[in-house]
């Protein structure tokens, strides 16, 4: 009886290992709050990392596509529940990281003889000024953070995802151009890809705004839209 503890921290320790080995090869996702809104980017084949979810929220995700289609729709689904149970101005991010998403990742997590997500996400709100933006970056396991600088990315790996953000937030400022931001993440994304170093990376004076052969995702969670859905794709050139 004694050893069972300690078979259950062993097959959880397996079980993040295999999550990670499925992860290999996943690319980054990005968002960034702005002054016209919150910018979602991805670099994928197709609709596949970035999404609207409910009128002021949006999800940018990496890992496999019918897992992000299960967590997103859960997120659909409880965000229309609790706005017609309320009012849809009542459908905050928080209340569906922390009682509905976060509850499900770590008990799909924890069931060592069930299928895990295999799932790393940004979730984002709209706020009526970049101050009262919201983003959290969630953890295949339910974990997640509340970001305060107003730029997230997430990766498949923990520490080249630190040193990324901690560039990406000296890097990108108030005054950028819309464009000129996605660049500087298309440049973070190919610096991920190649697994080269961050530091004195500098951000070149034509930085790319394409990544040959692949397909840049972007959305924006536009503040200057009128009625209740403000998600729109955005088609960067």
């Amino acid at each position: 009886m004694t050893e069972e503890p300690y078979r259950w921290l062993e097959a959880i320790g397996n079980r993040r290992e295999y999550i990670r080995e499925q992860m290999k090869g996943g690319t980054p996702v990005f968002a960034v709050s702005r002054p016209e809104g919150i910018l979602l980017l991805g670099v994928g084949i197709g609709h596949s990392k970035i999404f609207e979810v409910y009128d002021r929220h949006g999800l940018a995700a990496l890992g496999h596509p019918v897992d992000i289609e299960k967590l997103r729709q859960a997120a659909i689904e409880a965000a229309h529940l609790e706005g017609f149970s309320r009012n849809p101005k009542d459908v905050t991010l928080r209340r569906l990281i922390s009682f509905a998403l976060s509850t499900m990742l770590k008990h799909s997590f924890e069931q060592i003889f069930a299928p895990p997500f295999i799932v790393e996400s940004i979730w984002a709100e709209l706020g009526d000024t970049p101050a009262h933006d919201v983003l959290v970056r969630v953890h295949h396991d339910g974990n997640h953070t509340w970001d305060t600088t107003g730029v997230q990315l997430a990766h498949c790996d923990d520490a080249k995802e630190k040193e990324a953000l901690e560039w990406l937030r000296k890097q990108i400022q108030p005054d950028h151009p819309l464009e000129h931001v996605v660049a500087i993440c298309l440049v973070a994304w190919q610096t991920l890809v190649d697994e080269k170093p961050f530091a004195d990376l500098k951000v070149p004076d034509n930085p790319p705004r394409s990544i040959a052969g692949k397909k840049l995702e972007a959305a924006l969670l536009d503040r200057k839209m009128s009625g209740a859905v403000h998600y729109r794709e955005l088609d960067i050139k």
